[in-house]
């Protein structure tokens, strides 16, 4: 299973250098799931929250594909997936927690363009969305992982922000589960739709990052133009 399964990640993330290691770590997690069953998948899943280069488009279609091969039962990919979803983003909630407004506070002294009050107002805005921010971000690309940083910063209660990071990725990894689970070994369909989804979540932070850039930026011209004598 393990040949067939890197054949056709291979064809589906197009081959080249730049796949090898990433084809190394997909094999290693399908090793998982033939050695340990669903504990293995819940374990790549995990680890695909702390590293997101690990694509969970294709561990998860993987362990459907999996489970009706009958290695195990489809309840327990489900259950074992949502499992890792849940371990994985609490180690990056706890590192959020361990790092703290205050030292992010900190820091905004000495990135340039950020100000402190871009993060009191980001954690406003958590504090206030947040429960949202962490359901939908569950089914994002990027962010299924990134989003369980600022819910540790602005110290939302552990157990509301496992139960929604639960519902969310409950969602997300049923999709891509029961699509392994169905469509055999087509599995790899589903990951070149997923990759669309991800250019255009890529596309759209990049767009807000230069936006970001090219308003500070004028403002800092404005500010120095103001202070320079003579004006």
């Amino acid at each position: 299973m393990t040949d067939l399964i890197l054949a056709a990640s291979s064809s589906g993330s197009g081959g080249g250098a730049g796949g090898s290691w990433l084809t190394g770590l997909i094999d290693w997690t399908v090793s998982l799931m033939d050695v340990i069953g669903p504990v293995g998948a819940g374990i790549g899943i995990a680890l695909e929250n702390i590293f997101p280069p690990i694509p969970s488009e294709i561990i998860l279609p993987v362990a459907g594909l999996t489970a009706a091969r009958g290695s195990f039962t489809l309840v327990e990919a489900l259950v074992w997936t949502i499992a890792g979803s849940v371990v994985g983003a609490l180690l990056l909630y706890g590192l959020g927690r361990l790092l703290g407004a205050d030292r992010l506070r900190k820091a905004a002294h000495w990135i340039p363009l950020v100000k402190v009050e871009d993060v009191d107002k980001t954690i406003a805005w958590f504090e206030k969305h947040g429960g949202k921010a962490v359901f939908l971000g569950r089914m994002l690309p990027i962010f299924r992982s990134l989003i369980s940083i600022p819910a540790g910063v602005s110290k939302m209660p552990v157990w509301r922000f496992t139960l929604l990071t639960a519902a969310g990725s409950a969602i997300w990894n049923t999709i891509f589960v029961l699509a392994g689970f169905f469509l055999g070994e087509k599995w790899h369909i589903v990951e070149q739709y997923a990759g669309i989804l991800q250019w255009i979540v890529i596309g759209v932070v990049a767009a807000v990052v230069v936006w970001f850039v090219v308003v500070r930026v004028r403002a800092a011209v404005r500010t120095k133009q103001w202070q320079e004598p003579g004006d």
